[in-house]
């Protein structure tokens, strides 16, 4: 059988920029094992399946090299440029709107054309926060102490939860080395490995240029990647957090990600409701389709 791709690189308007994900046409009939095979196969964090909805425009699973992730933001992005590129998506007056439907539901989506290309905006869902974890635990999986930890670290979900974990300096973001034994202690929930459970995303107040106001870095486990360039889901799940807490008081802010792995990104945030009551979380970037083929299996 013979499936048509493309390669994207998402949050980024350059080549070899931001995050790259290969998205499948006509998916739904490739097993599980094929679909993880790929993301192995072309090494990275994540792949992308257009498999069709009854609900959505358009439905697509992602994956990681091990399993599913119900919600993914650079695969989204990179799924939505696919499908501009091909002139699968209609544009009237500069503007597109319509629903994706991936593992965790149905994610509204718009476009607007700008000087710098289709600028795709994602609409996550509401954020859910659940466990506060302790400092000095979190800390100790990256090599870092409690004291390098900004507030408490905490679970937040809009719809892939990750620890939210702010530090202080792009100094201990910088020094940052994750310790699989005691990721996997985390991950550990009453004696039962969780392996749905993501790595916790570290995160400082800043950009790494002047257009930023965050930056953060996600530190992968085997047999993903050791580090994601660009990391969307959790992007919303960050900016959530910054905003409940004051961190940032603005509802419109820019996540950089990347560029310490010489792959930029960037994602315009706004936040929708007040930081009592978050109702949800845009999420916008670029993408590129940088190659396309077929995949033969």
């Amino acid at each position: 059988m013979s499936y048509s791709f493309d390669w994207v690189d998402a949050f980024t308007t350059q080549p070899f920029g931001g995050n790259g994900c290969v998205v499948v046409y006509g998916a739904a009939d490739i097993p599980l094992a094929d679909r993880l095979a790929l993301v192995r196969e072309t090494s990275l964090a994540e792949c992308a399946y257009l498999v069709g909805s009854d609900v959505a425009d358009f439905g697509v699973r992602y994956y990681l090299a091990d399993r599913e992730i119900l919600m993914a933001g650079h695969p989204t992005i990179a799924t939505v440029a696919s499908l501009l590129d091909r002139g699968l998506v209609p544009i009237v007056d500069g503007r597109a709107a319509f629903t994706l439907e991936v593992g965790a539901g149905v994610l509204p989506i718009s476009v607007e054309i700008t000087d710098e290309g289709p600028l795709i905006t994602m609409t996550q869902a509401a954020p859910v926060f659940s466990t506060h974890h302790d400092p000095a635990f979190i800390a100790g999986i990256y090599g870092l102490t409690a004291d390098d930890i900004l507030g408490t670290p905490q679970t937040v979900s809009t719809g892939t939860p990750f620890c939210i974990t702010v530090l202080k300096s792009k100094d201990a973001l910088c020094r940052a080395v994750l310790d699989f034994d005691k990721l996997r202690e985390f991950r550990t929930v009453d004696g039962n490995p969780q392996a749905s459970l993501m790595e916790p995303f570290l995160v400082t107040l800043g950009g790494e240029t002047d257009a930023g106001d965050t930056f953060s870095r996600l530190l992968l486990a085997p047999p993903s990647p050791a580090e994601d360039p660009f990391t969307g889901s959790a992007t919303g799940c960050m900016a959530a957090y910054v905003y409940r807490y004051g961190l940032i008081d603005s509802a419109q802010f820019t996540a950089e990600q990347g560029h310490w792995m010489g792959r930029p990104g960037k994602a315009q945030i706004e936040m929708l409701g007040t930081p009592a009551a978050i109702t949800g979380v845009k999420v916008g970037g670029y993408g590129r389709v940088l190659m396309r083929g077929d995949l033969t299996l």
